[in-house]
């Protein structure tokens, strides 16, 4: 059977929708058919298993949270100095605020993996190979830090953004650009 490439981005969405709302044991065949509207037993047509589905959606996670190489070459023609690398920080919040769904359907993906080793397996490949990516491009692009620093404020930012949209009265007071920027600055250390 051919597949149909936009329906199969369609049905992985849809379960992101489901994860994010329903959390792992809400993530059904028939939950996923419904709400990307396809007639009954389409998602298992496309997905063989809860396996491979997971996998699937956290390569769409990955895929939908990137930012757009028009947006990164925009920023890249600033100076690279700490100040990009805020904005690089305020950019991810910006994307995690404009794509929650993500968010949460990643954080349950995290909580699937700690009762299930193929899952536990496939994440950790997965996140392990986005931060090597970070690391690399901070130090090709010639951004200020390490690879400490890197892997410093993916932690940081990681538990701002889950914070953020888990419990929102904790950060709600406090002022985010600076936060950011103390982050940053801890981080980076002085210029």
């Amino acid at each position: 059977m051919v597949r149909n490439e936009a329906r199969r981005t369609a049905l992985l969405d849809a379960a992101i929708d489901v994860l994010a709302e329903e959390g792992a044991r809400g993530l059904t065949y028939r939950a996923i058919d419904a709400r990307a509207q396809t007639p009954a037993g389409t998602a298992s047509n496309y997905f063989a298993n809860r396996d491979e589905l997971m996998s699937e959606v956290m390569a769409r996670v990955h895929v939908r949270l990137m930012p757009s190489d028009e947006s990164v070459e925009q920023s890249l023609a600033m100076p690279r100095d700490k100040s990009l690398t805020v904005k690089f920080m305020h950019d991810i919040i910006k994307r995690a605020d404009a794509d929650k769904a993500c968010y949460l359907a990643m954080m349950e993906l995290r909580l699937e993996a700690t009762r299930r080793p193929e899952i536990q397996r496939a994440l950790t490949k997965t996140i392990a190979d986005n931060l090597e990516f970070n690391v690399a491009f901070n130090d090709e692009s010639k951004l200020p830090g390490d690879r400490l620093t890197v892997i410093s404020l993916y932690f940081a930012m990681t538990g701002l953004i889950y914070e953020r949209l888990t419990l929102p009265g904790v950060v709600e007071p406090m002022d985010l650009d600076e936060l950011v920027e103390v982050l940053v600055d801890r981080a980076v250390g002085p210029d």
